[in-house]
Protein backbone atom coordinates (compact mmCIF):
# COMPACT_ATOMS: atom_id res chain seq x y z
CA UNK A 1 0.00 0.00 0.00
CA UNK A 2 1.35 3.52 -0.93
CA UNK A 3 2.28 6.38 1.36
CA UNK A 4 -0.81 7.86 -1.24
CA UNK A 5 -3.60 6.35 0.40
CA UNK A 6 -2.27 7.71 4.23
CA UNK A 7 -2.18 11.43 1.87
CA UNK A 8 -5.54 11.33 0.53
CA UNK A 9 -7.34 10.27 3.94
CA UNK A 10 -5.73 13.58 5.67
CA UNK A 11 -7.14 15.81 2.59
CA UNK A 12 -10.56 14.18 3.13
CA UNK A 13 -10.44 14.36 6.64
CA UNK A 14 -9.34 17.93 6.65
CA UNK A 15 -12.12 19.36 3.79
CA UNK A 16 -14.34 17.01 5.80
CA UNK A 17 -13.35 18.28 8.77
CA UNK A 18 -13.92 21.85 7.59
CA UNK A 19 -17.37 20.63 5.83
CA UNK A 20 -18.10 19.64 9.41
CA UNK A 21 -17.58 22.70 11.52
CA UNK A 22 -19.83 25.09 9.15
CA UNK A 23 -22.40 22.65 9.46
CA UNK A 24 -21.84 23.15 13.22
CA UNK A 25 -21.84 26.72 12.25
CA UNK A 26 -25.23 26.44 10.03
CA UNK A 27 -26.91 24.68 13.13
CA UNK A 28 -25.70 27.17 15.37
CA UNK A 29 -27.15 29.81 13.13
CA UNK A 30 -30.31 27.90 12.80
CA UNK A 31 -31.09 26.98 16.47
CA UNK A 32 -30.59 30.74 17.85
CA UNK A 33 -32.58 31.85 15.39
CA UNK A 34 -35.63 29.43 15.19
CA UNK A 35 -35.23 27.43 18.40
CA UNK A 36 -36.22 24.02 18.36
CA UNK A 37 -39.52 24.31 17.72
CA UNK A 38 -40.06 26.35 14.28
CA UNK A 39 -37.26 24.39 12.64
CA UNK A 40 -39.08 20.81 13.03
CA UNK A 41 -41.16 21.75 9.39
CA UNK A 42 -37.33 22.26 7.68
CA UNK A 43 -35.99 18.89 9.42
CA UNK A 44 -38.46 17.41 8.08
CA UNK A 45 -38.28 18.57 4.51
CA UNK A 46 -34.48 18.63 4.47
CA UNK A 47 -34.62 14.71 5.30
CA UNK A 48 -36.73 13.86 2.68
CA UNK A 49 -34.20 14.01 0.10
CA UNK A 50 -31.34 13.29 2.14
CA UNK A 51 -33.04 9.85 2.34
CA UNK A 52 -33.05 9.78 -1.14
CA UNK A 53 -29.81 10.93 -1.76
CA UNK A 54 -28.31 8.01 1.04
CA UNK A 55 -30.58 5.51 -1.48
CA UNK A 56 -29.42 6.59 -4.52
CA UNK A 57 -26.37 8.07 -4.59
CA UNK A 58 -23.98 7.91 -1.42
CA UNK A 59 -25.74 4.54 -0.45
CA UNK A 60 -27.20 1.88 -3.92
CA UNK A 61 -25.49 3.82 -6.63
CA UNK A 62 -21.95 4.45 -5.39
CA UNK A 63 -21.56 1.29 -4.18
CA UNK A 64 -22.33 -0.83 -7.22
CA UNK A 65 -21.11 2.13 -9.24
CA UNK A 66 -17.38 2.10 -8.33
CA UNK A 67 -16.71 -1.50 -8.56
CA UNK A 68 -18.06 -1.33 -12.81
CA UNK A 69 -16.11 1.82 -12.99
CA UNK A 70 -13.07 1.26 -11.71
CA UNK A 71 -13.14 -2.42 -13.80
CA UNK A 72 -13.41 -0.57 -16.95
CA UNK A 73 -10.88 2.30 -16.23
CA UNK A 74 -8.10 -0.82 -15.73
CA UNK A 75 -9.50 -2.98 -18.62
CA UNK A 76 -11.22 -0.45 -21.15
CA UNK A 77 -9.63 2.18 -23.34
CA UNK A 78 -10.42 6.22 -22.03
CA UNK A 79 -13.43 6.39 -24.76
CA UNK A 80 -15.29 3.20 -23.06
CA UNK A 81 -15.00 5.34 -19.56
CA UNK A 82 -16.10 8.38 -21.26
CA UNK A 83 -18.65 6.84 -22.72
CA UNK A 84 -19.80 4.86 -19.02
CA UNK A 85 -20.03 7.90 -17.66
CA UNK A 86 -21.89 9.88 -19.83
CA UNK A 87 -24.43 7.09 -20.39
CA UNK A 88 -24.61 6.41 -16.33
CA UNK A 89 -25.08 10.52 -15.37
CA UNK A 90 -28.10 10.50 -18.18
CA UNK A 91 -29.61 7.33 -17.15
CA UNK A 92 -29.20 8.09 -13.17
CA UNK A 93 -30.34 11.63 -14.22
CA UNK A 94 -33.43 10.75 -15.87
CA UNK A 95 -34.73 8.55 -13.06
CA UNK A 96 -33.99 10.73 -10.50
CA UNK A 97 -36.30 13.67 -12.91
CA UNK A 98 -39.08 11.53 -12.41
CA UNK A 99 -38.82 10.75 -8.90
CA UNK A 100 -38.53 14.45 -8.15
CA UNK A 101 -41.75 15.51 -9.97
CA UNK A 102 -43.75 12.66 -8.12
CA UNK A 103 -42.25 14.14 -4.84
CA UNK A 104 -42.55 17.48 -5.14
CA UNK A 105 -46.41 16.76 -6.64
CA UNK A 106 -47.33 14.76 -3.74
CA UNK A 107 -45.82 16.73 -1.02
CA UNK A 108 -49.35 17.29 0.92
CA UNK A 109 -49.24 13.73 0.99
CA UNK A 110 -45.68 12.80 2.00
CA UNK A 111 -46.03 15.08 4.84
CA UNK A 112 -49.94 13.26 5.88
CA UNK A 113 -48.24 9.82 5.68
CA UNK A 114 -44.44 10.41 7.04
CA UNK A 115 -45.24 13.39 9.78
CA UNK A 116 -48.23 12.12 11.56
CA UNK A 117 -47.73 14.83 14.34
CA UNK A 118 -47.95 17.85 11.85
CA UNK A 119 -51.56 16.85 11.25
CA UNK A 120 -52.96 18.56 14.81
CA UNK A 121 -51.61 21.39 13.66
CA UNK A 122 -52.72 22.53 10.08
CA UNK A 123 -50.26 25.51 9.45
CA UNK A 124 -47.19 23.00 10.25
CA UNK A 125 -48.20 20.77 7.81
CA UNK A 126 -49.34 22.88 5.10
CA UNK A 127 -45.52 24.77 6.00
CA UNK A 128 -43.96 21.10 5.57
CA UNK A 129 -45.47 20.81 2.54
CA UNK A 130 -44.40 24.10 0.98
CA UNK A 131 -40.78 23.36 1.89
CA UNK A 132 -40.82 20.12 0.80
CA UNK A 133 -41.57 21.48 -2.66
CA UNK A 134 -38.02 23.22 -2.77
CA UNK A 135 -35.86 20.96 -0.91
CA UNK A 136 -36.98 17.66 -2.57
CA UNK A 137 -35.13 18.58 -6.45
CA UNK A 138 -32.15 18.47 -3.74
CA UNK A 139 -32.22 14.77 -4.28
CA UNK A 140 -31.46 15.03 -8.15
CA UNK A 141 -28.74 17.50 -7.89
CA UNK A 142 -26.82 15.81 -5.00
CA UNK A 143 -27.31 12.41 -6.14
CA UNK A 144 -25.33 13.53 -9.90
CA UNK A 145 -23.02 15.77 -7.76
CA UNK A 146 -22.19 12.31 -5.79
CA UNK A 147 -21.94 10.21 -8.99
CA UNK A 148 -19.36 12.60 -10.63
CA UNK A 149 -17.62 12.93 -6.98
CA UNK A 150 -17.15 8.98 -7.12
CA UNK A 151 -15.16 9.35 -10.24
CA UNK A 152 -13.46 12.24 -8.97
CA UNK A 153 -12.62 10.08 -6.36
CA UNK A 154 -11.82 6.87 -8.44
CA UNK A 155 -8.93 9.20 -10.02
CA UNK A 156 -7.52 10.23 -6.88
CA UNK A 157 -9.26 14.14 -7.04
CA UNK A 158 -10.50 13.51 -3.18
CA UNK A 159 -10.19 17.18 -2.48
CA UNK A 160 -12.79 18.32 -4.51
CA UNK A 161 -15.73 16.22 -3.76
CA UNK A 162 -14.60 16.38 0.38
CA UNK A 163 -14.67 20.33 -0.04
CA UNK A 164 -18.18 19.93 -2.08
CA UNK A 165 -20.55 19.94 0.60
CA UNK A 166 -19.31 23.09 2.59
CA UNK A 167 -21.46 24.79 -0.81
CA UNK A 168 -24.41 23.34 0.89
CA UNK A 169 -23.57 25.06 4.56
CA UNK A 170 -22.83 28.37 3.26
CA UNK A 171 -25.97 28.46 1.06
CA UNK A 172 -28.21 27.65 3.87
CA UNK A 173 -26.17 30.16 6.48
CA UNK A 174 -26.78 32.84 3.91
CA UNK A 175 -29.90 32.11 3.56
CA UNK A 176 -30.77 32.38 7.50
CA UNK A 177 -29.30 36.09 7.37
CA UNK A 178 -31.33 37.02 4.19
CA UNK A 179 -34.27 38.39 5.94
CA UNK A 180 -35.44 39.00 9.81
CA UNK A 181 -36.20 35.35 11.63
CA UNK A 182 -39.56 36.80 12.82
CA UNK A 183 -40.64 37.28 9.56
CA UNK A 184 -42.55 34.16 7.75
CA UNK A 185 -40.57 33.97 4.75
CA UNK A 186 -37.49 33.06 7.10
CA UNK A 187 -37.98 29.50 7.16
CA UNK A 188 -39.12 29.27 3.46
CA UNK A 189 -35.46 31.20 2.66
CA UNK A 190 -33.86 28.10 4.07
CA UNK A 191 -35.24 25.71 1.86
CA UNK A 192 -34.39 27.96 -1.19
CA UNK A 193 -31.01 27.70 -0.03
CA UNK A 194 -31.22 24.41 -0.10
CA UNK A 195 -32.12 23.90 -3.97
CA UNK A 196 -29.69 26.49 -4.77
CA UNK A 197 -26.94 24.55 -3.05
CA UNK A 198 -27.98 21.48 -5.50
CA UNK A 199 -27.12 23.41 -8.64
CA UNK A 200 -24.35 25.04 -6.81
CA UNK A 201 -22.68 21.60 -6.13
CA UNK A 202 -22.90 19.59 -9.58
CA UNK A 203 -22.33 22.66 -11.42
CA UNK A 204 -18.88 23.10 -8.93
CA UNK A 205 -17.52 19.45 -9.81
CA UNK A 206 -18.34 19.45 -13.89
CA UNK A 207 -14.82 21.47 -14.44
CA UNK A 208 -12.91 18.74 -12.71
CA UNK A 209 -14.55 16.08 -14.27
CA UNK A 210 -13.49 17.82 -17.79
CA UNK A 211 -9.90 17.76 -16.70
CA UNK A 212 -9.75 13.89 -16.84
CA UNK A 213 -11.49 14.27 -20.40
CA UNK A 214 -14.64 12.68 -19.42
CA UNK A 215 -17.17 15.56 -19.67
CA UNK A 216 -19.49 14.09 -22.31
CA UNK A 217 -23.10 15.02 -22.97
CA UNK A 218 -25.55 12.60 -20.71
CA UNK A 219 -27.63 10.21 -22.83
CA UNK A 220 -30.36 7.81 -21.67
CA UNK A 221 -28.12 4.43 -22.17
CA UNK A 222 -30.68 1.67 -20.25
CA UNK A 223 -29.77 -0.79 -22.44
CA UNK A 224 -25.98 -0.57 -22.32
CA UNK A 225 -24.54 -3.85 -20.32
CA UNK A 226 -22.60 -2.05 -17.80
CA UNK A 227 -25.52 0.08 -16.80
CA UNK A 228 -27.64 -3.19 -16.44
CA UNK A 229 -24.85 -4.61 -14.56
CA UNK A 230 -24.84 -1.55 -12.07
CA UNK A 231 -28.39 -1.47 -11.83
CA UNK A 232 -28.48 -5.34 -10.89
CA UNK A 233 -25.69 -4.63 -8.43
CA UNK A 234 -27.81 -2.03 -6.98
CA UNK A 235 -30.77 -4.30 -6.17
CA UNK A 236 -29.45 -5.19 -3.17
CA UNK A 237 -28.31 -2.35 -1.78
CA UNK A 238 -31.26 -0.68 -2.77
CA UNK A 239 -33.13 -3.49 -0.36
CA UNK A 240 -30.79 -2.39 2.66
CA UNK A 241 -30.74 1.09 2.27
CA UNK A 242 -35.02 1.20 1.65
CA UNK A 243 -35.15 -0.41 5.17
CA UNK A 244 -32.71 1.48 6.71
CA UNK A 245 -34.30 4.75 5.28
CA UNK A 246 -37.91 3.62 6.75
CA UNK A 247 -35.97 2.99 10.23
CA UNK A 248 -34.87 6.78 9.36
CA UNK A 249 -38.53 7.66 8.77
CA UNK A 250 -40.55 5.84 11.27
CA UNK A 251 -38.09 7.29 14.00
CA UNK A 252 -38.93 10.81 12.54
CA UNK A 253 -42.99 10.25 12.09
CA UNK A 254 -42.46 9.00 16.18
CA UNK A 255 -40.89 11.91 16.65
CA UNK A 256 -43.70 14.58 15.32
CA UNK A 257 -45.58 12.76 17.82
CA UNK A 258 -43.77 13.52 20.78
CA UNK A 259 -44.16 17.13 20.42
CA UNK A 260 -42.85 20.34 19.52
CA UNK A 261 -38.99 20.38 19.32
CA UNK A 262 -37.95 16.81 18.92
CA UNK A 263 -37.61 16.30 15.52
CA UNK A 264 -35.57 19.34 16.21
CA UNK A 265 -33.56 17.74 18.98
CA UNK A 266 -33.09 14.48 17.20
CA UNK A 267 -31.22 16.28 14.75
CA UNK A 268 -29.04 18.75 16.46
CA UNK A 269 -28.30 15.99 18.44
CA UNK A 270 -26.99 13.81 15.45
CA UNK A 271 -25.24 16.63 14.19
CA UNK A 272 -23.05 16.42 16.90
CA UNK A 273 -22.31 12.64 16.36
CA UNK A 274 -21.86 12.74 13.44
CA UNK A 275 -19.17 15.85 13.32
CA UNK A 276 -16.38 13.19 14.32
CA UNK A 277 -17.74 10.62 12.46
CA UNK A 278 -17.57 12.38 10.00
CA UNK A 279 -14.00 13.60 10.34
CA UNK A 280 -12.20 10.64 10.17
CA UNK A 281 -14.42 7.38 9.31
CA UNK A 282 -16.68 8.53 6.81
CA UNK A 283 -13.21 9.86 5.29
CA UNK A 284 -11.25 6.36 5.58
CA UNK A 285 -14.31 4.45 4.28
CA UNK A 286 -14.35 7.16 1.58
CA UNK A 287 -10.79 6.69 0.84
CA UNK A 288 -10.05 2.67 0.61
CA UNK A 289 -12.75 1.46 -1.30
CA UNK A 290 -11.65 2.69 -4.39
CA UNK A 291 -8.27 1.46 -3.24
CA UNK A 292 -9.31 -2.04 -2.15
CA UNK A 293 -11.84 -2.03 -5.79
CA UNK A 294 -8.20 -1.76 -7.47
CA UNK A 295 -6.75 -4.84 -4.85
CA UNK A 296 -9.56 -7.00 -5.74
CA UNK A 297 -9.17 -6.23 -9.51
CA UNK A 298 -5.77 -7.05 -9.56
CA UNK A 299 -5.96 -10.19 -7.20
CA UNK A 300 -4.18 -9.00 -4.09
CA UNK A 301 -5.91 -10.45 -1.12
CA UNK A 302 -2.52 -9.30 1.37
CA UNK A 303 -2.83 -5.76 0.24
CA UNK A 304 -7.02 -5.86 0.52
CA UNK A 305 -6.57 -7.14 4.02
CA UNK A 306 -4.08 -4.58 5.15
CA UNK A 307 -5.95 -1.61 3.81
CA UNK A 308 -8.83 -2.47 5.79
CA UNK A 309 -6.91 -3.13 8.80
CA UNK A 310 -5.27 0.42 8.77
CA UNK A 311 -8.63 1.49 7.85
CA UNK A 312 -9.93 -0.11 11.38
CA UNK A 313 -7.11 0.94 13.55
CA UNK A 314 -6.83 4.40 12.05
CA UNK A 315 -10.82 4.84 12.75
CA UNK A 316 -10.29 3.20 16.51
CA UNK A 317 -7.43 5.67 17.83
CA UNK A 318 -9.80 8.55 16.86
CA UNK A 319 -12.84 6.88 17.42
CA UNK A 320 -12.71 5.82 21.11
CA UNK A 321 -12.41 9.33 22.33
CA UNK A 322 -14.91 10.58 20.37
CA UNK A 323 -17.07 8.44 21.61
CA UNK A 324 -15.81 8.76 25.32
CA UNK A 325 -16.44 12.52 24.99
CA UNK A 326 -19.97 12.07 23.78
CA UNK A 327 -21.29 10.51 26.15
CA UNK A 328 -19.54 12.35 29.16
CA UNK A 329 -19.18 15.66 27.52
CA UNK A 330 -22.50 15.77 25.80
CA UNK A 331 -24.26 18.28 28.04
CA UNK A 332 -21.99 21.33 27.64
CA UNK A 333 -21.14 20.49 24.43
CA UNK A 334 -25.09 20.93 23.37
CA UNK A 335 -24.90 23.91 26.34
CA UNK A 336 -21.53 25.61 24.24
CA UNK A 337 -22.67 24.92 20.59
CA UNK A 338 -26.37 25.16 20.39
CA UNK A 339 -27.30 26.98 23.88
CA UNK A 340 -27.90 30.38 22.65
CA UNK A 341 -31.04 32.66 21.56
CA UNK A 342 -34.20 31.20 21.48
CA UNK A 343 -32.33 27.81 22.05
CA UNK A 344 -33.88 27.48 25.62
CA UNK A 345 -32.37 25.45 28.48
CA UNK A 346 -35.04 22.79 27.72
CA UNK A 347 -33.65 22.57 24.57
CA UNK A 348 -29.89 22.08 25.46
CA UNK A 349 -31.08 19.70 28.10
CA UNK A 350 -33.77 17.17 25.58
CA UNK A 351 -30.50 17.28 22.73
CA UNK A 352 -28.39 16.26 25.54
CA UNK A 353 -29.81 12.84 26.31
CA UNK A 354 -29.98 12.32 22.25
CA UNK A 355 -26.16 13.01 22.18
CA UNK A 356 -26.09 10.29 25.29
CA UNK A 357 -27.84 7.99 23.31
CA UNK A 358 -25.62 8.35 19.95
CA UNK A 359 -22.38 8.19 22.05
CA UNK A 360 -23.51 4.98 23.07
CA UNK A 361 -23.30 3.77 19.49
CA UNK A 362 -21.09 5.67 17.98
CA UNK A 363 -18.27 3.43 17.37
CA UNK A 364 -20.82 1.17 15.96
CA UNK A 365 -21.52 3.86 13.04
CA UNK A 366 -17.73 4.36 12.80
CA UNK A 367 -17.04 0.67 12.21
CA UNK A 368 -19.80 0.13 9.66
CA UNK A 369 -18.52 2.96 7.16
CA UNK A 370 -14.82 1.00 7.51
CA UNK A 371 -16.26 -2.66 7.01
CA UNK A 372 -18.49 -1.91 4.30
CA UNK A 373 -16.24 -0.82 1.67
CA UNK A 374 -14.06 -4.52 2.14
CA UNK A 375 -17.47 -6.20 0.57
CA UNK A 376 -18.42 -3.75 -1.90
CA UNK A 377 -15.10 -3.24 -3.37
CA UNK A 378 -15.61 -6.96 -3.95
CA UNK A 379 -18.61 -6.74 -5.42
CA UNK A 380 -20.80 -8.52 -2.86
CA UNK A 381 -23.95 -6.65 -2.30
CA UNK A 382 -26.02 -9.48 -0.62
CA UNK A 383 -24.76 -9.92 2.91
CA UNK A 384 -23.89 -6.39 3.90
CA UNK A 385 -27.88 -5.79 2.99
CA UNK A 386 -28.87 -9.60 4.73
CA UNK A 387 -27.13 -8.02 7.78
CA UNK A 388 -28.32 -4.37 7.73
CA UNK A 389 -31.83 -5.37 7.01
CA UNK A 390 -31.80 -7.84 10.39
CA UNK A 391 -29.54 -4.85 12.61
CA UNK A 392 -32.87 -2.47 11.27
CA UNK A 393 -35.35 -4.96 11.75
CA UNK A 394 -34.21 -4.99 15.47
CA UNK A 395 -34.25 -1.34 15.57
CA UNK A 396 -37.43 -0.26 14.21
CA UNK A 397 -39.12 -3.10 16.90
CA UNK A 398 -36.90 -1.34 19.72
CA UNK A 399 -37.79 1.68 18.45
CA UNK A 400 -41.50 1.03 18.56
CA UNK A 401 -40.86 -0.90 21.62
CA UNK A 402 -39.49 2.02 23.86
CA UNK A 403 -41.11 4.63 22.11
CA UNK A 404 -44.27 2.67 23.55
CA UNK A 405 -42.62 2.11 26.90
CA UNK A 406 -41.96 5.90 27.14
CA UNK A 407 -45.22 7.13 26.18
CA UNK A 408 -46.81 4.55 28.59
CA UNK A 409 -44.70 5.67 31.62
CA UNK A 410 -45.48 9.19 30.59
CA UNK A 411 -41.76 9.54 30.53
CA UNK A 412 -40.73 12.90 28.97
CA UNK A 413 -37.87 12.86 26.53
CA UNK A 414 -39.73 9.87 24.75
CA UNK A 415 -37.29 10.70 21.86
CA UNK A 416 -34.05 9.28 23.19
CA UNK A 417 -35.82 5.76 22.61
CA UNK A 418 -35.41 6.39 19.10
CA UNK A 419 -31.68 7.33 19.14
CA UNK A 420 -30.81 4.57 21.46
CA UNK A 421 -32.58 1.67 19.10
CA UNK A 422 -30.81 3.38 16.17
CA UNK A 423 -27.60 3.03 18.25
CA UNK A 424 -28.53 -0.51 18.72
CA UNK A 425 -28.81 -1.17 14.95
CA UNK A 426 -25.49 0.20 14.28
CA UNK A 427 -23.70 -2.07 16.73
CA UNK A 428 -25.39 -5.48 15.62
CA UNK A 429 -24.63 -4.08 11.52
CA UNK A 430 -20.75 -3.87 12.64
CA UNK A 431 -20.79 -7.04 14.54
CA UNK A 432 -22.30 -9.06 11.58
CA UNK A 433 -20.02 -7.31 8.68
CA UNK A 434 -16.95 -8.21 10.84
CA UNK A 435 -18.14 -11.63 11.92
CA UNK A 436 -18.60 -12.44 8.00
CA UNK A 437 -15.53 -10.58 7.19
CA UNK A 438 -13.37 -13.22 9.65
CA UNK A 439 -15.08 -15.90 8.64
CA UNK A 440 -14.38 -15.94 5.14
CA UNK A 441 -10.63 -15.13 5.66
CA UNK A 442 -10.82 -11.76 3.62
CA UNK A 443 -9.57 -9.53 7.09
CA UNK A 444 -6.39 -11.11 8.69
CA UNK A 445 -5.91 -8.97 11.46
CA UNK A 446 -2.34 -7.92 11.56
CA UNK A 447 0.32 -8.94 14.88
CA UNK A 448 -0.28 -6.49 17.90
CA UNK A 449 -4.26 -5.82 17.76
CA UNK A 450 -3.91 -6.98 21.77
CA UNK A 451 -1.36 -4.39 22.63
CA UNK A 452 -2.86 -2.04 20.35
CA UNK A 453 -6.61 -2.21 22.73
CA UNK A 454 -4.85 -2.34 25.57
CA UNK A 455 -3.62 0.86 25.00
CA UNK A 456 -6.42 2.36 23.73
CA UNK A 457 -8.54 1.29 26.75
CA UNK A 458 -5.61 2.69 29.30
CA UNK A 459 -5.82 6.20 27.67
CA UNK A 460 -9.49 6.22 27.31
CA UNK A 461 -9.79 5.67 30.95
CA UNK A 462 -7.26 8.11 31.85
CA UNK A 463 -8.90 10.83 29.68
CA UNK A 464 -12.74 9.86 30.76
CA UNK A 465 -11.28 9.91 34.85
CA UNK A 466 -10.24 13.69 33.77
CA UNK A 467 -13.60 14.58 32.08
CA UNK A 468 -15.65 14.08 34.73
CA UNK A 469 -13.08 15.97 37.08
CA UNK A 470 -13.54 18.91 34.77
CA UNK A 471 -17.04 18.97 33.55
CA UNK A 472 -19.35 19.74 36.55
CA UNK A 473 -23.04 20.30 36.30
CA UNK A 474 -24.91 21.22 33.35
CA UNK A 475 -26.71 24.01 34.91
CA UNK A 476 -23.14 25.19 36.21
CA UNK A 477 -22.61 25.92 31.78
CA UNK A 478 -26.09 27.09 30.98
CA UNK A 479 -25.42 29.71 34.19
CA UNK A 480 -22.65 31.00 32.22
CA UNK A 481 -22.18 33.41 29.35
CA UNK A 482 -21.48 32.11 25.50
CA UNK A 483 -17.89 33.26 26.10
CA UNK A 484 -17.11 31.57 29.54
CA UNK A 485 -18.45 28.44 27.97
CA UNK A 486 -16.33 28.50 25.20
CA UNK A 487 -13.09 28.54 26.40
CA UNK A 488 -14.16 26.29 29.08
CA UNK A 489 -15.21 23.86 27.09
CA UNK A 490 -11.94 24.31 24.93
CA UNK A 491 -9.49 24.15 27.58
CA UNK A 492 -11.51 20.70 28.84
CA UNK A 493 -10.94 18.98 25.40
CA UNK A 494 -7.88 20.03 25.21
CA UNK A 495 -6.80 18.96 28.53
CA UNK A 496 -8.50 15.26 27.63
CA UNK A 497 -6.74 15.13 24.11
CA UNK A 498 -3.13 15.67 25.62
CA UNK A 499 -4.06 13.43 28.49
CA UNK A 500 -5.18 10.80 25.66
CA UNK A 501 -2.25 10.89 23.39
CA UNK A 502 -0.03 11.72 26.35
CA UNK A 503 -0.92 8.26 27.74
CA UNK A 504 -0.35 6.83 24.04
CA UNK A 505 2.20 7.53 24.09
CA UNK A 506 3.92 6.50 27.49
CA UNK A 507 2.46 3.00 26.12
CA UNK A 508 4.86 2.89 23.59
CA UNK A 509 2.47 3.90 20.67
CA UNK A 510 3.92 6.23 18.09
CA UNK A 511 2.99 7.79 15.18
CA UNK A 512 5.34 5.70 12.87
CA UNK A 513 3.14 3.23 13.71
CA UNK A 514 0.17 4.63 11.61
CA UNK A 515 2.22 5.21 8.47
CA UNK A 516 1.32 2.85 5.53
CA UNK A 517 4.45 1.47 5.20
CA UNK A 518 4.19 0.17 8.85
CA UNK A 519 0.24 -1.08 8.94
CA UNK A 520 1.01 -4.54 9.28
CA UNK A 521 3.30 -4.34 11.98
CA UNK A 522 1.71 -1.46 13.94
CA UNK A 523 2.86 -2.63 18.00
Amino acid sequence: MSRALFKSTSVVSAFTLLSRILGLVRDVTLAAAFGGARLDAFFFAQMMPNLGRRMFAEGAFSQAFIPVFTETKTHQPHEDVRELTSVVMGTLGGVLAVITLIGCLAAPLLVWLLAPGFKHDPAQAALGAGLLRWTFPYLMFISLTSMVGSVLNIYGRFAVPAFTPVILNLCIIGAAFLVPDNDPRAVYMLAYGVFAAGILQFCFQLPWLARLRLMAWPRWGWSDPRVRRIAALMGPVMIGSSVAQISLLLNTSLATLVGSGAVSWLNFGSRLMEFPNGIFSIAVGTVILPSLSAHHTQRSPRQFSEILDWGLRVMLLLGVPSAVGLVLLGGPLVATIFGHGRFSAEDVYMTTYVVWAYGLGFMGFALVKVLVPGFYARQETRLPVRYAMIGLAVGMAASLALFALARWLHFGPAHVALALSTSLTAWINAALLLRRLRRDGVYQPAEGWGRFALRLLLASLAMGALLLYLEGSLDSWLAADKWQRALRIAWVVLAAAAVYFAVLGLCGLRPRHFRPARVTDPT
